[in-house]
């Protein structure tokens, strides 16, 4: 049984009966009401499993579940005082099963938090990997084995114990408030503002020495007006950047909020992220293309290696891009976009015949439908994907949307910069170069099936391993940490968010 802790429970207590060793200890069926535990004690022939050395590696491993971002859940012995050494023993296989399938699978169904959420998950029996377990006396090395085993993992997991230990030792922060700063200004929120750079590993403390007003921010907060230099700005706009903030290295607004995240919100945004890597298959397709929603960014793997990174444009607050794994069947050259009703009756309800002649668009059995074109809101490639949402990658006729900051701004499915360079290398690599070229000289919509599909996931990561191997944050753009953290014990908390800024009607 699990239950919620506080930010310090650090340990579980399993509680221990002493017997003979070569005492049977037998079990009632009658107390034993979990299913899998009694698939489990039905094998052992309703004789108790726990050994001391089984008891002690589960006590350990528990004590060390803060590595997985699981310090703040207890995983407790639900047995009353003076139990038997038999209710002990299912106490103890409910602890180890529970904290076994948060590891495996992740604590948090997020199925039950999305109403579409296909990305394959893991299959992993956890009572059967528990009774072979403790039968082999090897418990502390599957329970080790469950978790992903990549790096990237193992990278935030370590942020998350460092900015958890630093959280604990800083205590309460007084937020910075205030108005605008530019460089050249003198002000007191500046000694604090470079403390937070250098402490998020924005500004280097070779940058910070190079002047006498940013030496002296870097050493400890001060009353006294300091200059906001070129070097602060510059750093400032690496955060900016990173959360999805025009990165102008002024200090206005929405600044403020990224800088008053301390230690504990970064650690807190951690800890969804290792939760949300333990939702995925332990082993993804060694070829697939990675929608970083969160991140509005694509990474292309091939054979086990990533070939290709770029920028993508993703659903806007409202028309969110949804968690789907589904994969690319075929490409469309010079694509019509039939659109949405959800559009046609909404943005688009009372355009006129000039308006659709304007933007080469037709009306086709009650169906708005774009024509082939350089100014179709496809652009001039579509990757068709298997799914019934009607979500796909595509092409776009405003690129210049990649070159801001802050990409949430579709309806919902995913446009990729360069998204014509994109089908290129995509072809090359399946084999269908000359039947794609064809089909864009065509000058018509032209379909090209891929010989073999390729799988894509659309995943929500607004934490990851960037490719210099550092930790990088982003904002939460659709607001959907907040369910898994507070499922994780944390507190909730009101994170920046995009807002839906209604740049088009495009898909």
């Amino acid at each position: 049984m699990l239950s919620t802790g506080t930010a310090q429970a650090q340990t579980a207590t399993i509680g221990t009966v002493a017997r003979p060793a070569d005492t049977v200890v037998a079990i009632d069926q009658r107390d034993v009401t979990n299913p899998g535990l009694r698939t489990l004690y039905a094998k052992s022939k309703w004789r108790a499993l726990w050994s001391a050395d089984s008891t002690a590696a589960l006590e350990s491993a528990l004590a060390d579940r803060g590595r997985h971002g699981l310090d703040r859940l207890t995983f407790e012995i639900a047995a009353s005082p003076g139990a038997s050494a038999a209710a002990m023993d299912v106490a103890r296989s409910q602890a180890a099963l529970d904290y076994a399938e948060a590891l495996a699978n992740g604590r948090v169904d997020p199925a039950s938090l999305h109403e579409v959420y296909t990305v394959p998950r893991p299959k992993t029996d956890v009572v059967a990997g528990l009774g072979g377990a403790l039968a082999t006396g090897r418990l502390d090395e599957w329970l080790q084995s469950l978790a992903p085993q990549d790096a990237e993992y193992r990278t935030l997991s370590d942020a998350y114990v460092r900015l958890s230990r630093a959280a604990a030792a800083a205590g309460p922060v007084s937020p910075i408030a205030g108005g605008l700063i530019r460089v050249g200004d003198r002000d007191a929120r500046v000694a604090v503002i470079a403390d937070q750079l250098m402490e998020s590993g924005y500004l280097p403390a070779t940058t910070a020495a190079t002047s006498a007003d940013a030496a002296q921010a870097s050493v400890s907060p001060s009353p006294q007006p300091l200059i906001y230099t070129q070097a602060l700005a510059d750093a400032l706009k690496g955060l900016q950047k990173d959360y999805g903030i025009a990165a102008d290295g002024v200090v206005g607004p929405e600044t403020l909020k990224v800088l008053n995240l301390g230690a504990g919100d970064r650690a807190r945004a951690l800890a969804v992220a290792l939760e949300r890597r333990r939702w995925l298959a332990r082993t993804p397709p060694a070829t697939r293309i990675d929608v970083n929603t969160a991140a509005a960014q694509l990474r292309y793997y091939r054979n086990g290696t990533m070939a290709d990174e770029r920028k993508v444009v993703v659903g806007e607050p409202g028309h969110e891009t949804p968690a789907l794994g589904s994969p690319i069947f075929r490409l469309v050259a010079n694509p019509t976009w039939t659109v949405p009703k959800s559009i046609q009756n909404g943005e688009m309800a009372n355009v006129d015949d000039a308006y659709l002649q304007a933007h080469n668009m037709v009306l086709r059995d009650g169906w708005i439908v774009q024509q082939p074109g350089p100014d179709n809101a496809l652009g001039l490639v579509k990757f068709d994907m298997a799914n019934d949402q009607a979500i796909y990658l595509h092409d776009t006729s405003a690129p210049a949307l990649f070159d801001r900051s802050q990409r949430h701004l579709s309806h919902g499915c995913v446009r990729v910069e360069d998204a014509l360079g994109f089908a290129q290398m995509l072809a090359d690599d399946e084999g269908v170069a000359d039947a794609w070229q064809a089909a864009q000289a065509s000058g018509e919509t032209t379909f090209v099936p891929l010989p073999n599909r390729i799988p894509v996931r659309l995943l929500y990561h607004n934490v990851y391993v960037g490719e210099d191997g550092t930790v990088a944050f982003r904002t939460d753009p659709y607001g959907w940490n907040d369910a898994v953290a507070e499922q994780l014990g944390f507190a909730k908390a009101s994170a920046r968010r995009a807002e839906a800024l209604a740049i088009d009607v495009g898909p």
